[in-house]
């Protein structure tokens, strides 16, 4: 089975064919850098990362790009409430987006374009709709006449009848459904010139312009939250094709993380912010409690569903680390479980991928437990490269910050650690229940929990 993806525009699965073989060509809408990132905020990031990761793995020549909306009405509402210059203001959350990317293990994208930078390509997009009469200008402002483009609402299914731009009624638009490609300057805010006077961009034509500057007039698949299906990419896809370009040839859009049935949203202040996040838990879990749902379906967030990800994480972590300390290091190759394929050329089906990632991890951890080695080590190549794929890669450099000394530590106490529960299993298996029960015992006093789980015995440190 090839690559399915659902497309938001044809509203269906469609089988995924690159433009060019061998290479795959994506836009994704990044951040309006305004605030500081939550956990809303980057699952769009981490979904589209993991879709790269997927495209990429037999040698696929990927572009991606993530851009960066640096001046918008909410940058500058924020940064002259806070008395900050706008461009400060923007290029401190900007460095706060980018860290928690990294941190949460997204692979640099190919290019991150600002807004600001793209000026002249936006300017020089809106000539050209001027020139095929679909835009116009009034005062300084440029609109897109919505009436010109019969193929308007095609991508979310709106009828024109419908269409509310959210925007403010002004004075000389010829219809009210007409979206603002330029904003005429007003004092104290930032311009540029244009043949139409000095202003600023819309945020519809920022991406447009960013896309095709990088990924020419038609590309592969476009994507975002699903917030943004209307009206920022109905009016993207509008205004491209109305030019002339092709634009993107699959749409794709991740769902929501929701806070009490809400959307996420800074309202909600910082409780669920990056920062804050990243000291309940580590990165890695992090990532795995984001990428291990469905793109397509909601995450409702709390507390207990993000500690039960850092518990199927764990099992994951410790399946690896105890076949690396038995037989050796595990190299990051080999096959992946024909199940875990099926599943993410399935529309990237991350939850049946996990499935499979998880299965394959029991069936180590029978052969680790049977002094299998060589099945044990086959199956944790299996399980890194399948981890590897969803970017949680217990042994990854990213995620294995231990020192050596810590690690040699560890290795010493896992071998005393398993030696007691290989005795202790043996111990349950002839029902000498009173010497189980004492090796457990033994271990507790230790400060080692042990927990029986469908996986085997899992040990942890106990807290303080």
């Amino acid at each position: 089975m090839s690559l399915h993806i659902y497309d938001t525009a044809s509203r269906s699965m469609r089988e995924f064919h690159p433009q060019v073989n061998g290479t795959a060509s994506i836009y994704v809408c990044g951040a309006t850098v305004q605030g500081i990132p939550h956990i809303g905020h980057v699952r769009s990031g981490l979904n589209f990362d993991v879709l790269r990761r997927w495209l990429a793995r037999d040698g696929a020549d990927v572009t991606l790009v993530r851009n960066v909306t640096d001046i918008d009405d909410k940058i500058l509402t924020k940064a002259a409430d806070h008395g900050r210059p706008w461009w400060e203001w923007a290029y401190t959350h900007e460095r706060a987006f980018e860290e928690a990317y990294d941190a949460l293990g997204c692979l640099p994208p190919s290019y991150a374009p600002r807004a600001t930078g793209h000026v002249t390509q936006m300017v020089e997009l809106m000539q050209r709709l001027i020139d095929k009469g679909h835009a116009y200008d009034v005062d300084g402002d440029v609109y897109f006449d919505v009436r010109s483009f019969p193929e308007y609402g095609a991508l979310s299914g709106q009828k024109l009848d419908s269409v509310e731009q959210g925007e403010a009624a002004v004075r000389g638009k010829r219809d009210p459904r007409d979206f603002t490609l330029w904003k005429g300057a007003k004092p104290g805010e930032p311009s540029w010139p244009t043949p139409w006077g000095n202003g600023r961009p819309g945020w519809h034509l920022e991406c447009s312009a960013m896309a095709t500057t990088y990924l020419g007039g038609t590309f592969d698949i476009h994507g975002g939250g699903i917030d943004l299906i209307f009206p920022h990419h109905e009016n993207e896809q509008a205004q491209s094709r109305a030019a002339g370009d092709g634009f993107a040839n699959y749409w794709m859009h991740n769902y929501w993380v929701t806070f009490s049935g809400e959307k996420m949203s800074k309202s909600l202040g910082n409780t669920v912010s990056i920062p804050v996040m990243l000291e309940k838990v580590r990165a890695q879990e992090l990532r795995y409690y984001l990428v291990a749902p469905h793109y397509r379906s909601h995450i409702e967030y709390s507390e207990e569903a993000l500690q039960e990800a850092v518990t199927s994480y764990a099992r994951i972590e410790s399946f690896l680390r105890r076949v690396a300390e038995r037989v050796g290091p595990i190299e990051l190759r080999g096959d992946m479980c024909p199940d875990f394929v099926v599943a993410m050329d399935n529309d990237l089906n991350t939850p049946q991928a996990v499935a499979a990632l998880h299965n394959k991890v029991r069936q180590g951890n029978t052969a680790l437990a049977d002094g299998d080695h060589e099945t044990a080590r086959e199956a944790a190549e299996c399980v890194r490269r399948m981890a590897d794929i969803l970017g949680v890669d217990p042994l990854s450099p990213k995620w294995n910050d231990q020192s050596s000394a810590d690690l040699g530590m560890r290795q010493a106490l896992t071998t005393l650690v398993d030696r007691l529960l290989v005795e202790r299993q043996e111990a349950r298996k002839t029902r000498d229940f009173a010497r189980a029960d004492a090796l457990r015992k033994q271990l507790d006093e230790a400060g080692i929990a042990v927990e029986d789980t469908p996986d085997g015995p899992q040990w942890t440190l106990k807290d303080d």
